[in-house]
């Protein structure tokens, strides 16, 4: 951990992901020879908290659709309301010519060995598509559970909106009760059509020695939204996350929101960069990192390339403890004149007399420190389930503890 974090001091300039380069064949590909379950029975208690604290309540009521892969098995995959399609990739790729077409286009199949495993030994993942003019009210539900020890899991997703249609999935990463290290290596593809809304809300729960690595692309067509939302609240071995978001149409916009937490001896190297690419687009990037006593490298990178356009990048975090270390690295680069970008970058610790101000009025100084950190880490994130707004706060009260 010590060299990861000298390396972090020397290298906050640098574009090179953070973190080990794992070894593949150092995990093991025998995953649980897990049954179709679409009632979810054979789930113990102690399982479905787990699953819950991740925003996943295993039911499909309220809903949209329902896709849950554990391991390499599908258990349950399911459309709750007409006009959504909602099938395991594989069987997109067999029966859905749209899905041929539109793999590997947003993300390079050579970018790396982790996209190259994913194409190599690809486990399933989720295909979700929306048609045209559909809304959605409810969420789509998904989840990618490791349930074995030292399994890697490795996923390929694509979600399609299609124009003038809404749609927001809630995807939950975590691992069984049970399971303390593994690798999930996650290749995601979203296409937002014109005209049409995404909401993207994902939450990380895994485990101590969990390395994940997803490679994320997003494509946004004229008049098209994009929201964001990322949660990282519990321990994790290594993070390596930069999805890329291309505004492709005028007008598009998008938005991503970050919560992260880096615990004692995770390593995260997360962020994200959106290429401005029409005119009138806009965006904006709001990352909130706290960490205590673990590594995290925050990125942002705006790239204007059209005339009119409009972004913001804000990336802010909080140290609660003597031996963490935070780097917000902000970029922005315009190449034509007339666009309009801007930055805010802060990494600094409580201030103290915020919390003697606090505990003036009443609340001792773990309250304080608590509600410090709750207002800082407050980024408007729009349905979720009231399970995850608890885990949320739970989080921050145990990070705030020893301060």
């Amino acid at each position: 951990m010590s060299e990861i974090k000298e390396r972090a001091a020397q290298s906050r300039d640098k574009r090179a992901p953070l973190g080990p380069d794992l070894d593949l064949e150092g995990f093991s590909r025998q995953g649980g020879d897990w049954e179709y379950d679409p009632q979810f029975r054979e789930f113990s208690p102690e399982e479905r908290g787990r699953l819950l604290t991740a925003g996943i309540e295993l039911t499909d009521e309220d809903h949209a659709g329902t896709f849950f892969q554990a391991d390499a098995r599908v258990m349950h995959c399911q459309a709750n309301q007409a006009g959504l399609e909602v099938l395991p990739i594989g069987q997109a790729l067999e029966e859905q010519p749209l899905a041929r077409e539109l793999l590997w286009r947003l993300v390079p199949v050579d970018a790396d060995k982790y996209t190259a495993r994913a194409e190599l030994e690809l486990d399933n993942g989720y295909y979700i598509r929306a048609l045209p003019g559909v809304k959605a009210p409810r969420p789509v539900e998904s989840c990618l559970y490791l349930r074995t020890d030292r399994f890697a899991q490795h996923v390929h997703n694509l979600v399609v909106v299609e124009p003038g249609a809404s749609l927001h999935v809630i995807t939950g990463c975590t691992t069984h009760p049970g399971v303390r290290s593994g690798l999930h290596i996650g290749v995601s593809e979203f296409y937002v059509r014109a005209g049409a809304s995404l909401t993207f809300t994902m939450v990380h729960l895994w485990a101590e020695d969990i390395h994940v690595r997803p490679r994320t692309g997003v494509l946004v067509e004229e008049g098209g939204r994009f929201i964001s939302n990322y949660l990282m609240l519990r321990p994790v071995g290594t993070v390596q996350m930069y999805p890329t978001v291309t505004l492709a149409g005028e007008g598009a916009v998008t938005r991503l929101n970050s919560i992260i937490i880096a615990h004692p001896g995770s390593t995260l190297d997360v962020g994200g960069r959106v290429v401005l690419d029409a005119p009138r687009t806009r965006a904006e990037v709001i990352a909130r990192s706290v960490s205590t006593g673990g590594v995290c490298i925050n990125r942002g990178h705006l790239l204007g390339k059209a005339p009119g356009i409009k972004a913001h990048l804000e990336c802010r975090g909080l140290i609660l403890a003597e031996r963490g270390v935070l780097s917000a690295i902000p970029e922005l680069e315009g190449q034509l004149a007339g666009v309009d970008m801007s930055h805010e970058a802060a990494v600094g610790r409580i201030a103290q007399e915020e919390i003697e101000y606090l505990m003036a009025r009443g609340l001792d100084e773990e309250e304080a420190v608590s509600t410090i950190v709750r207002g800082f880490l407050r980024v408007k994130i729009e349905g979720l389930p009231p399970a995850l707004e608890e885990e949320m706060d739970q989080a921050i009260r145990e990070s705030s503890r020893g301060m």
